[in-house]
């Protein structure tokens, strides 16, 4: 007997639709088609779309520390509700996950997600010689350096320091990348009380001088660079001429908002690192987009409390969240005609397997991890702060409406989310890699 039946629903299988059935026992998928077996639970996806579970590889939870603002628990329910079936964490928490003390103890917390996990190790100037042994460390997706300085006090900002990191890494090095020492030049351009200074004082050329600084150390070491929320058209432009070992992200956030048109209707709560700007950097993007040069869609899920991002500028934090919100927010670009499903699906799914090595995930295929994300792409949602799982309690879609929607999150074969309702207790998992 099977635990558990999808049946009628549009399966995404080898980037096309099908109509199929998917049978699922002990955690896998270990039937595809028109079978006839009896099962203990049978979802009817009749008008839905079955998608592989989606995979946020960009998310700050927040704990160990501000867990007023979020905690990994926290977080995975909202990830959960979001259609997210596994997220890659941050490491500048307080403390930072930089030894292998606090990576335990990540592990250890994290038995309270209700979405399956993996875990950045966060690059410092001084555990450079501890990144070479990191390849066989469970629920560890890769590295994580801060070229240039953002919430938290991890910072990698020396050419020769972040030389050792590449140098020494044993998995793929994901970076925020801004360059440090413009930014400490461009700072008397700040505005106090003025958010649309934001974008001025982190200008292009504070991400296009550390974008060309990062490629050119990862190509001279032969290593793996993600380089994380990327923002320009000439880092799109640049990036576009140097794949291979060098891999890119979007965010959702960066393809829908843009200044100054977002700073003047949501203020303090737009602002981020590195930050939202004008519709032509924005156009670029979605060229990019169009022709698959970026390879991922993450969240950034970086979320703050009100009490704080009402503070004036610049002592408002930056960072938004977006766990929950990805799936819908991308659904709608789809419909909108920005792209297409199975883009979608090689930049939440496909591409963070391929590039991070992901075990049995990613796909809807026999023997695979059964993780699913089931969407309904034509229903109409509205987004509101008050069905928002983050501690932060607040969106910036808040109030927009949106086409396309999670429906249910399966996780190792069991539902977790069903019709906007949270099943079951925390029972994630680590990631496993190849």
């Amino acid at each position: 007997m099977l635990d558990l039946i999808i049946k009628n629903g549009s399966c995404y299988i080898d980037g096309k639709l099908e109509k199929q059935d998917i049978g699922i026992k002990e955690g896998k998928i270990v039937n595809l088609g028109s079978f006839d077996e009896d099962s203990k639970e049978i979802y009817d996806a009749e008008n839905l779309t079955v998608l592989p579970g989606c995979i946020d590889t960009q998310v700050h939870f927040r704990e160990p520390g501000s867990t007023d603002t979020e905690d990994l628990n926290s977080g995975s329910k909202a990830a959960v509700m979001g259609g997210i079936t596994a997220v890659f964490e941050m490491p500048n928490t307080k403390p930072p996950t930089t030894n292998y003390e606090e990576f335990d103890r990540k592990i250890n917390i994290a038995k309270r997600m209700y979405c399956n996990h993996a875990f950045f190790f966060g690059a410092t100037a001084e555990n450079y010689k501890t990144l070479e042994k990191l390849k066989d460390l469970k629920g560890c997706c890769g590295i994580k350096l801060f070229a240039g300085s953002s919430t938290g006090n991890l910072l990698v900002d020396k050419e020769d320091d972040i030389e050792k990191v590449f140098k020494h890494a044993s998995k793929v090095v994901a970076v925020h990348s801004e360059d440090e020492e413009i930014l400490k030049l461009r700072k008397k351009l700040i505005e106090k009380g003025n958010v649309k200074s934001h974008p001025v004082w982190r200008n292009e050329e504070v991400a296009m001088s550390s974008t060309r600084k990062i490629v050119k150390i990862a190509k001279r070491f032969n290593k793996k660079a993600h380089i994380l929320h990327i923002t320009t058209r000439e880092e799109i432009d640049f990036l576009s001429k140097n794949k291979g070992n060098i891999t890119f992200e979007i965010t959702p956030q960066h393809l829908t908002f843009h200044a100054p048109d977002c700073y003047d209707k949501i203020g303090t709560y737009a602002q981020m690192n590195p930050p939202i700007r004008d519709k032509s950097h924005q156009d670029r993007l979605w060229y990019a987009i169009k022709n698959n040069y970026n390879d991922t869609i993450g969240s950034d899920h970086a979320p703050h409390l009100k009490v704080n991002k009402d503070k004036s500028y610049p002592e408002s934090p930056s960072g938004m969240p977006g766990v929950q919100t990805l799936i819908p927010v991308m659904l709608n670009h789809i419909n909108n005609g920005k792209l297409k499903l199975e883009q979608l699906m090689k930049f939440i799914c496909e591409n963070p397997v391929k590039i991070f090595g992901i075990k049995n995930k990613g796909y809807i295929k026999k023997d695979f991890d059964a993780d699913l994300t089931i969407v309904d792409l034509n229903r109409k949602i509205i987004i509101d702060n008050k069905d928002m799982q983050s501690k932060c309690k607040w969106t910036p879609y808040h109030g927009e409406t949106f086409k396309g929607s999670p429906m249910a999150t399966i996780i190792d074969g069991k539902i977790k989310m069903k019709n906007g309702k949270l099943i079951g207790e925390p029972e994630g998992k680590p990631l496993e890699f190849n």
